[in-house]
């Protein structure tokens, strides 16, 4: 039967008679049935905004990222690609789901650098990888958090620290046995291309990421030990090049903000016993240095005295072969004394 519709009210109500096809009204339907799910669907889907005046929790923060499968790479380059200001993660939201500490290693207590979701990646095991940049006006950081199955965090580490040496090249990768290697590139004074790789592993139930690869070819230019932080200012009475050998090296050079350096440790021990470290270092007495840094479990002390600073650890061994410590005294040559002019006749 044609469809009905009476239009206006009263005596002088006209009747208009629709010339549809019976089934018209079924085949309305029946779309409105697929559609509906699929709008409703889609609202669901939509991701909370993680800004300060919403009650985010942390189950909204992991879904904020969006989910990949490994491999997965992060360069140095993605550093200056722009991100809308709308998939941002305000400092206030994250510091309610992450320690802050992760962030004030790097930038400092009142640093309050813009993340942005880089990707997530989940394990069989339920545990969520998050891979976040953090960007503030001095200083740009490519990090990795790791929420278990009951959602909560547990470690969490930088994979990429920008260096302003445009010349260095830098990438992380997680592969598909959920294993993280860093590795950075740069060309040697002779042309030749050095690297160094390390390789980090999380086993669930853990609390901190494991160091189980270091792989360089640094040490092969001429015999000699290349320093990455040689080129770094060194006005801090600190700072030199403190040896017990050519292979044997504690560099230390100014840090960007005032209470911290710049260090790398190199030493090279009979029976083929290597370490090597390199970070930053808060000054918290004027002749003693402690390097802390977030999901790494070494603590070192750097103790100066005149012209010869000597190393302590605690929990090191990711650094350095199982046999040896970061240990011992290294010397820098003393300053060079100012010739008295000579005396006139």
């Amino acid at each position: 039967m044609p469809l009905s519709i009476k239009i206006g009210a009263g005596p002088a109500e006209i009747a208009y008679f629709s010339p549809l096809p019976a089934g018209y009204c079924m085949k309305k339907w029946i779309w409105m049935a697929v559609l509906l799910p699929m709008l409703m669907a889609a609202c669901k889907g939509k991701k909370k905004q993680l800004t300060d005046d919403e009650g985010i929790t942390t189950a909204d923060f992991i879904e904020f990222f969006d989910e990949v499968k490994p491999p997965y790479t992060v360069v140095d380059s993605s550093f200056d690609r722009k991100k809308r200001d709308s998939v941002s993660i305000s400092y206030k939201t994250f510091t309610g789901i992450v320690p802050d500490t992760l962030l004030a290693r790097q930038f400092g207590k009142n640093g309050r650098p813009r993340m942005f979701p880089l990707a997530r990646i989940t394990t069989p095991d339920k545990d969520s990888y998050l891979l976040l940049k953090a960007i503030s006006p001095t200083e740009k950081i490519a990090y990795v958090m790791v929420f278990n199955k009951d959602k909560k965090f547990v470690t969490g580490m930088p994979l990429l620290v920008e260096d302003k040496n445009n010349a260095t090249e830098q990438s992380a990768v997680m592969d598909n046995k959920f294993s993280i290697t860093t590795s950075t590139r740069h060309k040697a004074p002779d042309g030749r291309l050095l690297y160094k790789k390390a390789a980090y592993a999380y086993i669930s139930g853990t609390t901190a990421f494991t160091l189980i690869l270091v792989e360089s070819n640094e040490t092969e230019t001429k015999g000699d030990l290349f320093n990455p932080i040689d080129t770094l200012p060194r006005k801090n009475r600190l700072a030199g090049d403190y040896r017990q050998n050519k292979q044997n090296l504690v560099s230390v050079r100014d840090g960007k903000k005032i209470g911290e350096i710049n260090f790398f440790v190199h030493f090279e021990k009979p029976g083929g016993c290597n370490g090597e470290l390199k970070g930053r270092a808060k000054i918290i007495s004027p002749n003693k240095a402690v390097y802390r840094q977030a999901g790494d479990q070494c603590v070192l002390e750097l103790i100066f005295s005149g012209n010869t600073v000597s190393l302590r650890e605690d929990g090191c061994g990711s650094h350095r072969d199982i046999r040896c410590f970061f240990e011992g005294s290294f010397k820098r040559p003393p300053p060079a004394k100012n010739a008295k002019p000579a005396k006139r006749k």
